[in-house]
């Protein structure tokens, strides 16, 4: 029988063959997804044997993540801005970067927002952690496709944010021509140019919905149709709060100005024009 030990040096090494980042880690999160431990508590037992049954059930995870399955997918969820949501292959994978973005919308509304609306959902990750951060807020989410919202709701419901997020149907504002103005208006629209998505990694081209990652030959075109219509869905003195191609921010300035708008490119953490603001 092999031993806990033994077992992580084998996949280890299988994942470094196979190209897969962070070998370690992954590895570590997955014998310890398999066996219900904690991944800290693999290092408090780490000679235990593991049983023919244990080795079966970690196996096939093992192989999916050496074919560059996202880890996310193969345990299911994620964690994000303090929440753990479901994730799956109907919707992208939420990112630490878009952690960034609620954290600086959070850093310069000067009041509370009151009507929030997401575009774009996904997963429901903007329009959750949102809700959390004002729970007196009525939130909207919207998503043209229909498995991504039915996992939003799944999400959701495991919250209890079920009753303070309305999901809708559609490409970004079709389905909210009767809905009031909103105080804050945001989105992790596709940005990737077809250039771009070509050599991303194998676990996006893969794997990721590739309809909620890249937009047009210049990666600009949903950008084109949120900055047009946001003057119609923005109360006075609301903000525009998106993330965006690191490559976008001239053209985004260019288009905000069409639209009537200010707006601002905001550096990431790492220094780099990741997110836009617009008023």
């Amino acid at each position: 029988m092999l031993s806990i030990r033994e077992i992580k040096a084998r996949t280890e090494t299988f994942f470094k063959e196979k190209g897969v980042p962070n070998a370690k880690l992954d590895t570590d999160i997955l014998i310890a997804h398999s066996l219900g431990m904690k991944r800290l508590e693999l290092y408090l037992d780490l000679d235990r044997p593991l049983t023919e049954a244990q080795l079966s059930a970690l196996r096939p995870l093992v192989k999916r993540r050496a074919n560059r399955e996202p880890l996310q997918y193969i345990v299911g969820n994620t964690d994000f801005y303090g929440l753990q949501l479901k994730v799956d292959r109907r919707a992208l994978i939420p990112r630490h970067e878009t952690e960034e973005l609620i954290e600086l919308i959070v850093e310069r509304l000067q009041a509370t927002p009151q009507r929030i609306l997401d575009l774009g959902t996904g997963s429901g990750a903007l329009a959750l952690a949102l809700a959390t951060q004002y729970p007196e807020a009525q939130v909207v989410a919207v998503d043209q496709s229909t498995e991504a919202l039915e996992l939003a709701r799944e999400n959701a419901s495991a919250l209890e944010l079920n009753e303070r997020v309305q999901f809708l149907a559609g490409s970004w504002w079709t389905p909210l021509m009767s809905e009031s103005p909103f105080d804050l208006i945001v989105s992790n629209p596709p940005y990737l140019t077809e250039a771009e998505m070509q050599t991303a990694e194998p676990e996006v081209i893969q794997h990721e919905p590739h309809s909620a990652l890249v937009a047009g030959t210049d990666g600009l075109d949903d950008f084109r149709v949120l900055l047009e219509g946001a003057p119609k869905f923005l109360a006075p003195g609301g903000l525009l709060a998106m993330e965006t191609g690191i490559a976008q921010s001239e053209a985004l300035s260019e288009m905000a100005q069409l639209a009537g708008l200010q707006g601002q490119s905001i550096e990431d953490l790492s220094g780099r024009p990741r997110f836009f603001f617009a008023s």
